[in-house]
């Protein structure tokens, strides 16, 4: 097959980048696809005009955001398209600003009430089972006084993975530690542990009974929770303009 050629790069004072956008251009312009090996980094840095230490930056570049994967010994390869890189960075990204977090609940708010009547299709008997389960040991820390993060994780993962759809249980995920990575900024701690597992309870009663209305209304109300979790330590802190 015969390629097109990158252009030699006008200098610029960021260089690794002007590197990673012709790099890009090259494999969009060659319509090159996932697993498709390059040219070696000689034959691409004297294309762009560069040095192979200034290549190497952007190539590096683009594989911490899944465009290029690097193959020992073998190459520089396209990458297959992927959420992954987005979502790793997302929650560390969004900091332990209060009015992000409560922006990133609202949107995973939007997005599991709008999801569930699909869940309640789809589910079935043993999901359910694990859904039981996991509620049964919410119930055991919730009588203690005890927090169940982990046990709240996983209800919303099992929740949907009925759908099998992997980004929305990535995006969960990624909301999910967003929320708690805010925690080491300001106190998220639950402060009714037995409301939120009863919350939770209704929530799968509310499926088992393949009540869609009555699963989004459940579900949205174990939100209005969240958010005033959210609220009260808005109150209680000095957010200025940047929380």
């Amino acid at each position: 097959m015969s390629l097109k050629s990158m252009k030699p790069l006008t200098r610029a004072p960021l260089l690794h980048v002007s590197v990673q956008e012709s790099l890009r251009a090259y494999i969009s312009d060659n319509g090159l696809k996932p697993g498709t090996l390059l040219p070696a980094e000689s034959e691409l840095a004297n294309q762009l005009g560069v040095s192979r230490n200034s290549l190497r930056e952007g190539i590096k570049a683009l594989e911490s955001v899944g465009v290029l994967e690097s193959r020992r010994g073998i190459g520089i390869f396209v990458k297959a398209f992927s959420f992954e890189p987005l979502l790793d960075n997302l929650a560390y990204g969004l900091g332990g600003a209060l009015r992000q977090i409560e922006e990133v609940i609202e949107i995973r708010r939007t997005l599991e009430v709008g999801l569930i009547g699909k869940t309640v299709e789809m589910i079935g008997d043993d999901d359910i089972a694990e859904l039981r389960a996991t509620v049964d040991r919410m119930r055991v820390h919730a009588e203690r006084g005890q927090s169940f993060a982990d046990e709240d994780q996983l209800f919303h993962t099992l929740l949907f993975r009925c759908q099998n759809n992997e980004t929305l249980a990535r995006l969960i995920d990624v909301f999910w530690l967003a929320f708690y990575k805010a925690s080491d900024f300001v106190n998220l701690d639950n402060v009714d542990p037995v409301a939120t597992w009863r919350d939770h309870a209704a929530i799968v009663d509310a499926i088992e009974a393949k009540d869609v209305a009555q699963a989004q209304k459940r579900l949205d109300r174990h939100y209005d929770g969240i958010s005033r979790v959210i609220a009260a330590n808005k109150k209680s802190v000095n957010v200025g303009g940047t929380q």
